[in-house]
């Protein structure tokens, strides 16, 4: 299944579960104006279809307050990534790992408890076999996530 064949009940319907996973089939179809036998069958086509590739967890904002985030951008010697990959799965700090172009080969999101606790997992990761370079930003503040 590919955006193409999404039409815009798919897309309406895609937006409502990003607002809230957890919403009942029942309400989704009333929002929709559809049956609720129609929206499950649309979730589940948009499930195997591998459009919807799983639901998770949003911790709530005064968890995440006390954890200090950044972004890590890593500069890799050549065919390091799968190494390098499996070695950041290994660290818990590592809330998320993205492939970019550019001049970094990936970009790493990392949360800590203190910025003592982010520095040792920056030294950590820059110590890693593979990895040239590093480059951090710590995050200030979020001004929009979706």
């Amino acid at each position: 299944m590919t955006k193409s064949t999404l039409d815009a009940t798919d897309h309406m319907l895609l937006n409502l579960l990003r607002e809230n996973a957890r919403t009942s089939t029942a309400e989704l179809a009333r929002n929709l104006g559809l049956s609720r036998t129609t929206v499950q069958s649309r979730i589940e086509r948009l499930e195997r279809g591998g459009v919807v590739a799983g639901y998770t967890v949003k911790l709530a904002d005064a968890v995440e307050a006390g954890l200090v985030r950044t972004f890590v951008l890593i500069t890799l010697a050549p065919r390091q990534t799968k190494v390098i990959e499996a070695a950041l799965r290994r660290l818990p700090e590592v809330r998320t790992l993205h492939s970019v172009s550019g001049p970094f080969d990936l970009l790493a999101i990392v949360a800590a408890a203190s910025i003592g606790e982010l520095d040792a997992v920056i030294d950590r990761i820059g110590l890693l076999e593979g990895v040239e370079r590093t480059t951090s930003a710590i995050v200030l503040s979020t001004r929009i996530e979706r």
